[in-house]
């Protein structure tokens, strides 16, 4: 026994609840059974709207009423699903019934019989979880990810003449900016954005086993898969002709796949965001009141890109699992994407909450010219591939007899520190050129850095 009320087992709905609260307005189990009322409703309009079966179109008001079940949605349907599917043990059905409900109170018990009618479960689970996703991606994810970019993007302008030491393989390198190292990032992440903002978001309508049995028999003379396709396409989704009894769900691994994709290039970032905090290249900003650590005062930990990195692990470990498995169903249909999708938000509650922790985390931290501009005047040796690539240059013009210009170089640098006096003298005494000599004389550290602040230009490009 436990003195503890009923917990949350998720951190999402606890601890960081704050930061996804979005995400289950669209993929709870409310979220879902809120889209299913919505498509049942949907579809009387249609065949009510068509005069199918004897029908005729509903009123305005009617119309309105009905719609309101769905954009009304609240505690009451809640509580009401749960009684009936208490007795169904069948969600869409509860939903169903609850439709039926709703069309008695409204005196429209004449067309009761078209609720659900033709359809399987899967007809309505499917553009539930199309428009749910869709939702939630376009209205939550999209907008937080977009946020991230564009403060990218602003750090990446404000910092692209700031020269600073490359680390390839985390060892001095040939120099950068801080400015075209984010706008790589911002690149990136504005390709997979584009690809996210294309998702394709399919559904069926189309029977037991995607092949109109039921509807041909119920109406012969109707072109059902005209039907289907107005239908499907008037909840603004795409139609999906060729199913089994359930949409194959490649659309949702395609866009889980892409979600993944980013969430990795935003684990790079953090990551390196991560490294340049603990080379001193960017300071961090103390929040007040903040503790950086129990025993250590002095701290200012990089919480924020730490924690992120290990929710955009987590989201992409779901992210791919989703996209592998729903792909699958045996023969004609089974369960196992039933439970799987109950965790789509799961999936995406981590990659907003990194999100979050990334777009926090950038406004915390201010960049330390000093230190780049030290680390620079350290490491003049940096400056041999310069020099080298500049005496082949001068031996292919005729300018130059020097036999082997990078072994010059890697006898005078690798694995040594060397300063400007040291490189000076060096070139003072090469064969070649009095034009290049004195390019290489006017070299430094903090200007050997190519067109990497015009590379910054690409992003508006």
């Amino acid at each position: 026994m436990t003195a503890l009320p009923p917990q949350p087992l998720s951190p999402l709905d606890g601890r960081y609840r704050s930061a996804v609260v979005g995400l289950g307005d669209y993929l709870s189990e409310a979220g879902l059974n809120r889209a299913r009322v919505q498509v049942e409703v949907e579809w009387l309009i249609y065949l009510t709207g068509h005069r199918m079966f004897g029908s005729s179109p509903l009123t305005t008001d009617q119309i309105a009423s009905l719609r309101a079940l769905a954009d009304d949605f609240g505690q009451p349907e809640i509580d009401r699903l749960a009684e009936l599917e208490a007795t169904t043990k069948h969600d869409v059905k509860a939903v169903e019934y609850l439709v039926r409900e709703r069309l008695h109170a409204l005196g429209l018990d004449h067309i009761a019989e078209l609720t659900h009618f033709a359809a399987t479960s899967e007809d309505i689970n499917n553009l539930s979880y199309a428009l749910t996703v869709s939702a939630a991606i376009n209205r939550v994810w999209l907008p937080k990810f977009r946020a991230v970019i564009r403060e990218l993007q602003a750090q990446a302008r404000q910092y692209r003449d700031d020269a600073m030491l490359a680390r390839t393989h985390g060892q001095p390198a040939t120099p950068t900016t801080m400015g075209k190292e984010l706008a790589v990032f911002v690149y990136r992440l504005d390709r997979v954005e584009r690809q996210i903002g294309d998702t394709e978001f399919l559904g069926k309508f189309s029977g037991a086993t995607g092949t109109f049995a039921a509807h041909l028999v119920a109406d012969p003379d109707a072109d059902w898969q005209q039907i289907s396709q107005e239908f499907v396409t008037s909840l603004g989704l795409d139609w999906n002709p060729l199913t089994t009894q359930i949409e194959s769900h490649d659309w949702q691994a395609e866009l889980y796949n892409r979600v993944s994709h980013a969430n990795r290039i935003l684990h790079n970032l953090a990551t390196d965001i991560w490294t340049y905090i603990s080379l001193g290249y960017f300071r961090q900003v103390p929040e007040p009141g903040a503790t950086g650590s129990s025993t250590m005062p002095h701290k200012v930990n990089p919480i924020r890109f730490e924690n992120a990195e290990a929710n955009l692990e987590l989201s992409s470990a779901l992210l791919d699992s989703l996209a592998a498995t729903l792909v699958t169903s045996r023969l004609q249909r089974d369960l196992t994407d039933s439970t799987t999708q109950r965790n789509i938000g799961v999936a995406l509650g981590h990659s907003l909450l990194a999100l979050d922790n990334i777009q926090r985390g950038l406004g915390q931290i201010d960049l330390d010219r000093t230190l780049l501009a030290s680390d620079l005047d350290a490491n003049w040796e940096i400056l041999g591939e310069a020099i080298q690539t500049v005496i082949r240059a001068e031996v292919s013009a005729g300018r130059s007899s020097i036999a082997d210009p990078y072994a010059l170089l890697k006898e005078l640098t690798r694995g040594k520190r060397i300063g400007r006096s040291d490189l000076v003298e060096f070139v003072q005494r090469l064969d070649i050129g009095d034009a290049a000599k004195a390019r290489l004389l006017e070299l430094t550290p903090g200007t050997y850095t190519g067109v990497a602040s015009k590379l910054v230009d690409r992003l508006d490009a």
